[in-house]
Parts: structure tokens; C-alpha cells; sequence
């Protein structure tokens, strides 16, 4: 398949070396220090996974690359729009751009500006990290990716898409259910991201700390409610279970938004906790600890100020 990566960091670049290394026609699309490496090196995943994809195509122009099978749109969620001007260039008829930022609006913002017909919704599971240019720190022995069409339809380009995840050795689940799955993901996401930014906390501190636990809880019970306001089929002992969930993460780790606010990096703010407020106003549904995430955290969302 020819595939295009937009956004070659954490996410996008273990899965678009594992599929270069695999023979299929990829591009990698990256900028500044990081793509002139991976032009002279090539991209290198090490720790957990050993993956060298070199020779491998990269460019900062995705006009040069052409009409693709499939675009992986891994950049963060505050550069969507910017992002979707880019990939119209790639487009054909049937192009698959598979949508993983964190959040549940990416889909319809990405729709409105290629075509709703061209976006797959996706959602990645990896902790990985740009450790040096062209260099990609991998701490999870796994790589999985869900996907699926936003209209819970079968498809051949997500079969094919499927087939070519598995090959590499990426779990992968070409799903039918990806609403349900995205915000099933959402309700861990939202609440560990605000919190463990909140708190400057781990997650091991904020989920055995019994205050931060219940503000936990009361945070991911507040995502379910507004989910289930907008109709999406969320299980009925969702909160139960995203608790559980949370308590298998890594004692040391934190949210990367923690880690973005640590640097002075933009925040996904917004498009986290702020998606919650946004959407629950909209509903009706309370969503006090989100408001309070987002007030103590609104000062540095655009990030470091010069």
C-alpha cells in the first residue's frame, strides 16, 4: 500500500517504520532537525521495539508525494485544521486518513475540511517518545492501533488497512463499534490527562491519593454522562471499568499533557477536559471537575509565553 505519515513522532513513527520495514510504500512527513535526520539515517525506534526503517521517503512538502492508499494523521489535536490543508494533495477517490489524535471531535474537524467520506476514525495505544532527531524511544512492548469507518461499516480499504497493521506485528482491530471505542478511551484520557496535569501528580499518586481518587472517579463519571447525552453506546459499568483500567498504568508515568505542560509545549487542553465543559454545556450535563481542570490549567494551554 502506499501510506503517507503526517506527524512523526510518538504515535506515527513506530507505526510508519514497522510498515516501511514491511515493503509498503511510505512516506514520512516530518520538518526541521528531526526530518533532516531521518533523510540522511532513516527512523529509528529503539527500547522496547528495534525497528531501523533506512532507506526511508521523507519530505516537508506532502504535495510532492501524491495521490496515497491511506494517510496516518498523528500530529496533536491543536494542529487538525492545519493539518487537513496538507493532506488534501494526497487525496483520491477512497483515500483512507485515519484520524488518531487524542479526543472525540478530531473526525468531524478533520470531515469538514477533506470529506467526511475520506476520515477513519482511530484511536493508538503505544508510550513512546521522540528521544533525538530521527530517534524514537519506545517504552510499551506493544503497539496497537483500533480503527474503523465512522458509519460502523465493513470496507476493503479497512480490511486491507488491517491486513497490513497485522503484518508488521501491530495489534490492530479494524472495529465496527470505533464511536464507542474512542470514547471508551476518552474517559481514561480525559480524566488521568487533567488530573496528572492538575496535580503535577503520577498516576500512581493521584489514584491511591483518596481526594485525587475521588476527584478521579467524579472525572471520568462526568465524560460518561455527557457520552451517553450524546447517544454514544457506552457500557453500563463504563466508570467501573475505566477505574480499573487507570489502575493498571504505570505507577511513574503521567499524562502527556503533563509532560507538554513540564516543557512549556501547547496543551491539548482544549480538545481534553475542554471538549467535556464544551459538550456537556451543550447537553446539560454538570461537569464540575473538568471546569476545574480547565481553570487552573487555561494559563498554559497556548503554552510557555515568550
Amino acid at each position: 500500500m502506499k501510506i503517507a505519515v503526517l506527524g512523526v513522532g510518538g504515535v506515527g513513527g513506530p507505526i510508519g517504520a514497522a510498515l516501511a520495514v514491511a515493503g509498503h510504500d511510505v512516506t514520512l512527513i516530518a520538518r526541521g532537525a528531526h526530518l533532516d535526520a531521518i533523510r540522511k539515517d532513516g527512523l529509528r525506534i529503539d527500547g522496547a521495539k528495534d525497528v531501523h526503517a533506512h532507506p526511508v521517503r521523507a519530505t516537508d512538502t506532502p504535495a510532492s508525494v501524491g495521490p496515497v492508499d491511506a494517510v496516518l494523521l498523528a500530529v496533536k489535536a491543536w494542529a487538525v485544521e492545519e493539518a487537513g490543508a496538507l493532506i488534501l494533495p494526497m487525496l483520491r477517490d477512497g483515500t483512507a486518513v485515519i484520524a488518531l489524535q487524542n479526543g472525540v471531535e478530531a473526525e468531524d474537524r478533520l470531515g469538514r475540511l477533506i470529506g467526511p467520506e475520506h476520515v477513519m476514525g482511530g484511536i493508538a495505544e503505544i508510550a513512546a517518545a521522540i528521544h533525538a532527531p530521527s530517534v524514537i524511544r519506545q517504552v510499551s512492548d506493544y503497539t496497537r492501533i483500533r480503527f474503523g469507518e465512522m458509519d460502523g461499516s465493513d470496507s476493503p480499504r479497512g480490511r486491507a488497512l488491517d491486513d497490513a497493521f497485522r503484518a508488521t506485528g501491530i495489534e490492530s482491530e479494524f472495529t465496527r463499534t470505533i464511536e464507542r471505542t474512542i470514547w471508551t478511551k476518552f474517559l481514561m484520557l480525559a480524566a488521568v490527562s487533567g488530573l496528572t496535569s492538575a496535580t503535577r501528580g503520577t498516576f500512581g499518586a493521584v489514584r491511591s491519593d483518596p481526594d485525587t481518587r475521588a476527584l478521579l472517579c467524579a472525572a471520568v463519571a462526568e465524560v460518561a454522562a455527557v457520552g451517553v447525552a450524546k447517544g454514544v453506546a457506552l457500557d453500563d459499568d463504563c466508570v467501573d471499568r475505566t477505574m480499573a483500567w487507570i489502575d493498571t498504568l504505570p505507577a511513574q508515568g503521567r499524562a502527556s499533557m503533563a509532560t507538554d505542560l513540564d516543557r512549556g509545549n501547547r496543551l491539548e487542553l482544549p480538545w481534553l477536559s475542554g471538549a467535556v465543559v464544551r459538550l456537556g454545556g451543550d447537553l446539560g450535563v454538570p461537569t464540575p471537575v473538568h471546569g476545574f481542570i480547565c481553570a487552573v490549567l487555561k494559563f498554559h494551554q497556548d503554552g510557555a509565553q515568550p
